[in-house]
């Protein structure tokens, strides 16, 4: 039995900041008995309670483990410092805020790595629950450590420090794992965690770093990714959900007792994207394209609505206005909620998915909210690069309805430091911002336009056709930005109409490195954590200067650096950290779409345009599931006790 060690954690709080992000007790989490489960998981979400407790990935996961009779899952996020010293001098140990029970009494800690900037903060985790920092050090007494998420296609940087990866879709990977940690377990445990580790490797299903030897060349390139015992495969490849209207998770949403970054209901209408955005990881590892249908998406975000009591529902996705029922459904779900102040919203919108019948039906029942459109380049030319198959005249049309349409404000979001990017292509963003102004208070015939401009420094991801570019250092990402705030204030007639947000490129640097590094990057992590490195994704935590001199201080005597790991372009035949590691992208094809990104070639949507043979779907045995699938005549009948009108009622009421 473990104890819930709130008794001695209540008096602490009292001490800290935002003690209601570690008390828990939220409306639809699950504390279960403890002696009832065989096999016990902490789901950890390395960043603060408000950026985690709503993630997606993690809610879903909770639901699908503890569905299961004798499963238990309780949830964990990273402790702020004030916390993490009161636990340390009290000698108290990273807990759960379901249970409040101590992180290393679970069998197994499951990781989310949305972002490669909190790998300081599971080191926190790690040391604070009393594990071992390495996993070699850890015993059989000790959980397994398993990571997963996008950052997860490329763990080495943290190779040293966790027990096992999973990549991709982690539905039915979490159960697979748990039925191999069960029969282990019923067997007496044979061969300690070496044997389970060993038994997850041979799967197939599951990397264990440990079970790899990496060389390396005398100048500092990687000379051999080898396993080092028999049965363990020389890759391994990701999970691909199929058909995700048989697993429509979150069914009850838990909902945070503290201020979070989204206060919504959220729900996935689809998953994966084939748009070939070429700077984009999510979209190249998440493929293919599979969507639920509308009906599956309508008892969702019922079931979400009902159990959460929210009044804004989010339907996600990588690119939800490409569902190809999206107008049916936003129709239906603003008819279904008629009259309940119920609104809709999407991610930013692609330019050329958009259009003001989808927008009015997202807003009729609630607020109408700022519009948000990724440009991403400031260039027709750099759109071309980078595949973001958009003209300035669509963007123009489009921002134009809007306006028309009764809009007052668009947000555009670009990137800075693309490839083959120059200052003019930069320099672009402002005239498209004017253009943008200029188009709104023609159509509108009003002043009160507003159009802000977002831009972030570019870092290039692995298992994309830029994961062989060199990133633009953080001193000329800087000149760039302050190009364009100079050319955005420059013109009176226009300047207080544009908004101007952007982050500077030292944090990108630090991403660059934790993005594409090895394992030698390990020791600079842990090094950075020894010296206070905590919450690197929060500009008032970051320290650049901290990465930099670790990085300079360890490998003094290297030929490696972190220029090495950033700016630098890499060549074809160089053997990249990630290259065993398989996301079902063909390497030939990554590497023609680079050549074709420098030639300015641009790329079709395979859902509608001929295959362009990527290897997922041949690879991965997978296909792109899309509608319209067959549709009952009652779908959007809203279910008893849920605030929805029925079709009757709302013909009366507007009768």
């Amino acid at each position: 039995m473990s104890d819930s060690i709130f008794t001695e954690l209540e008096p602490l709080l009292a001490e800290v900041n935002r003690p209601v992000q570690y008390v828990g007790g939220e409306v639809n989490a699950i504390t279960k008995d403890w002696d009832s489960a065989t096999v016990r998981w902490v789901l950890l979400y390395p960043d603060a309670y408000e950026v985690g407790a709503p993630n997606q990935g993690l809610q879903i996961l909770y639901e699908v483990l503890n569905e299961r009779p004798d499963v238990l899952a309780e949830r964990a996020y990273a402790i702020w410092p004030d916390l993490e010293a009161l636990l340390r001098s009290n000698g108290l140990p990273a807990f759960t805020i379901d249970g409040h029970r101590p992180l290393r009494s679970f069998d197994v800690i499951g990781v989310s790595l949305a972002t490669e900037l909190g790998y300081t903060n599971l080191l926190t985790s790690i040391d604070v629950a009393g594990l071992p920092l390495h996993s070699r050090d850890r015993t059989d007494a000790d959980p397994l450590l398993v990571v997963g998420g996008h950052a997860a296609f490329n763990p080495e940087p943290i190779a040293d420090f966790v027990d096992a990866v999973v990549l991709g879709d982690g539905e039915e990977a979490v159960l697979s794992l748990t039925e191999f940690l069960r029969d282990w377990k019923q067997q007496g445990a044979p061969g300690g965690r070496k044997e389970l580790l060993r038994r997850l490797a041979a799967s197939g299903q599951f990397y264990v770093p440990s079970f790899y030897d990496v060389r390396y060349a005398d100048d500092g390139a990687i000379e051999s990714v080898v396993p080092n015992r028999p049965g363990v495969p020389w890759t391994i490849a990701k999970h691909t959900l199929m058909d995700l209207d048989e697993w429509p998770y979150p069914k009850a949403p838990v909902v945070p007792v503290a201020e979070t970054v989204h206060e919504r209901a959220s729900t996935e209408i689809f998953r994966g994207c084939t748009r070939g955005c070429r700077f984009c990881q999510a979209g190249m590892i998440t493929r293919p394209v599979r969507e639920r249908s509308a009906s599956t998406v309508a008892e969702m975000v019922d079931h979400s609505l009902a159990k959460t009591g929210y009044r804004e529902v989010g339907l996600l996705s990588l690119s939800s206005a490409d569902h190809s029922e999206i107008g049916k459904l936003a129709e239906g779900l603003a008819d279904r909620y008629e009259g309940t102040m119920t609104s809709l919203s999407l991610p930013s919108t692609r330019v050329d998915a958009f259009n003001i019948d989808l927008a009015n039906e997202l807003s009729r029942n609630g607020r109408r909210s700022g519009l948000t459109f990724a440009p991403e380049g400031g260039s027709e030319r750099l759109r071309k690069v980078i595949n973001k198959t958009v003209t300035e005249e669509d963007l123009i049309r489009t921002v134009s309805a809007a306006y028309g349409s009764g809009w007052r404000a668009v947000k555009l979001y670009f990137m800075c430091g693309l490839p083959t990017e120059t200052d003019d292509d930069v320099l672009q963003i402002a005239e498209l911002a004017r253009r943008v102004i200029e188009a709104g208070r023609e159509i509108s015939g009003r002043r009160d336009i507003r159009c802000t401009v977002s831009i972030g420094g570019f870092v290039p991801k692995p298992q994309t056709p830029f994961q062989w570019a060199g990133q633009l250092g953080h001193e000329e990402t800087d000149r760039r930005l302050r190009l364009l705030g100079e050319a955005l204030r420059a013109d009176r007639n226009y300047a207080r109409a544009i908004g101007f947000r952007y982050h500077d490129g030292r944090p990108g640097m630090v991403e660059g490195l934790l993005a594409r590094g090895d394992r030698r990057v390990g020791a600079v992590i842990e090094e950075v954590w020894r010296r206070g490195g905590r919450f690197d994704g929060w500009s008032e935590h970051f320290d650049f200067d901290l990465w930099r001199s670790c990085a300079e201080d360890l490998w003094e005597d290297q030929p490696i650096s972190l220029s090495w790991f950033t700016t630098r372009e890499r060549t074809r035949d160089e053997i990249l950290p990630w290259q065993h590691l398989d996301a079902g992208l063909d390497a030939d094809w990554l590497w023609q779409d680079w050549q074709d990104a420098l030639a300015e070639d641009e790329v079709g949507d395979c859902r509608w345009t001929p295959c362009s043979a990527c290897g997922v779907c041949d690879v991965m045995d997978t296909m792109i599931q899309i509608g319209p699938r067959p549709q009952s005549a009652a779908e959007w009948a809203p279910p008893t006790g849920v605030g929805a009108r029925s079709p009757a009622e709302r013909s009366g009421a507007d009768g």
